[in-house]
This record gives C-alpha cells, sequence and structure tokens, in this order.
C-alpha cells in the first residue's frame, strides 16, 4: 500500500471519526433537559423498586442488552445494582412466540406477563418503526409504564407512543447506533447521580 493511499485512509478515518463526534454533540445538545428529566423519573421507581425492561432488534438488541447489563451490574464498585430484564435473550421464548404466533409478538407477549404497573421500558430502534417495539411500547403504556425510546431518521412510530424519545437527527444507521452506545452510559451514569452518587468520569 503506497503513502498515497495510506493517507486517503487516514483521512476517511478522521472524517468518520469527525462525524460520530459531531452527531452526538448535536444530539445530546437537544436533549440534555429531556435526559435530566428522564433520568430522575428513572431513578424515583428504581428507588420503589420498580425494574427495567429492554428490547431492541439486530444492531438496537446489543444497544438494549448493553443498558440492561450496565444496570445489573455497575462497572462502579459503590453503585447499586438495579433489576433489568433484556427481552432478547431467552430464545425459546422468542422463536416459541414468533413460530407460534407472530414474531411481532415476541416483546409484547413477555411484558404482559412479567412487567408490573410503575415498571419502566426501553426500546431501541434506528428506525422506530419495528412492529414488535411499537406493540410492547404501546401495552406498556396501557399498563402505566415508563416508557422510553430512542430511535434515528424522523423517529418512526416512536414519538407518538414513548414518554421520552430521543431521536437522532441522522439516516446512517451506523451514526445513530453510535449516539445509541453514548446514550446508554450516559443514562446510565445519570440515574446513579440522580440518586446521589458522585459523579465520575
Amino acid at each position: 500500500m503506497n503513502a498515497a493511499l495510506d493517507e486517503d485512509f487516514r483521512a476517511k478515518v478522521l472524517r468518520k471519526c469527525g462525524e460520530s463526534m459531531e452527531m452526538k454533540e448535536k444530539f445530546f445538545t437537544q436533549y440534555a433537559e429531556p435526559f435530566e428529566a428522564m433520568s430522575r423519573a428513572m431513578a424515583a421507581r428504581f428507588k420503589e423498586g420498580a425494574r427495567l425492561f429492554t428490547m431492541g432488534n439486530g444492531g438496537s438488541l446489543c444497544d438494549a442488552l448493553h443498558l440492561a447489563v450496565e444496570f445489573n451490574h455497575p462497572i462502579i464498585e459503590k453503585r447499586p445494582a438495579f433489576s433489568a430484564y433484556p427481552l432478547m435473550t431467552d430464545t425459546a421464548t422468542i422463536t416459541a412466540i414468533g413460530n407460534d404466533i407472530d414474531y411481532a409478538r415476541i416483546f409484547v407477549n413477555q411484558l404482559q406477563l412479567h412487567a408490573a404497573r410503575g415498571d419502566m421500558v426501553a426500546a431501541f430502534s434506528t428506525s422506530g418503526k419495528s412492529p414488535n417495539l411499537i406493540y410492547a411500547l404501546e401495552a406498556a403504556r396501557e399498563k402505566e409504564m415508563l416508557t422510553i425510546a430512542f430511535a434515528g431518521k424522523d423517529g418512526g412510530r416512536f414519538p407518538e407512543i414513548a414518554d421520552y424519545c430521543f431521536i437522532v437527527p441522522s439516516y446512517s444507521i451506523h451514526r445513530i447506533q453510535e449516539v445509541h452506545a453514548t446514550a446508554v452510559h450516559v443514562l446510565w451514569d445519570l440515574v446513579h447521580i440522580a440518586l446521589g452518587a458522585e459523579d465520575v468520569t
């Protein structure tokens, strides 16, 4: 590989990194206040013993799973763990529902069985148009759960059916998921700060 090609790749790396940082700054500048309100609402519910359910498909499944593990197993020793259940990990239940009923029911059926009034649910999607997430969010609102949604593009249906909806203003799936991954860490941190934890880097 010649030096000119190396420099071209270096420029691509820096451009993509710059786009990612720019999108994160734009997102958090827009949603800083709602993020605070949501974090405090979640903190209050966790304090009362509420549980968090998370859900997503594909790459967004990984973001939803990441959020659950952060609360289940805090990376900072002095912070307490809180109950968080990813609805994507029981493959037997998911495939049974998908096979016997409909894949669009894989999350809503689990929520109707396990979740209670006052619990919380967080959905991750790059489009906000996934039927299985939409049905679950609608059912969660009927159960008076706190509904949280992370999306991209125009948000799809999520703004209509979530108490808190955060939309990454991009049509790049990579940029959307990069922001969502950062949002997971910021959200986890702010919930603990709202509960009185020391703010750390």
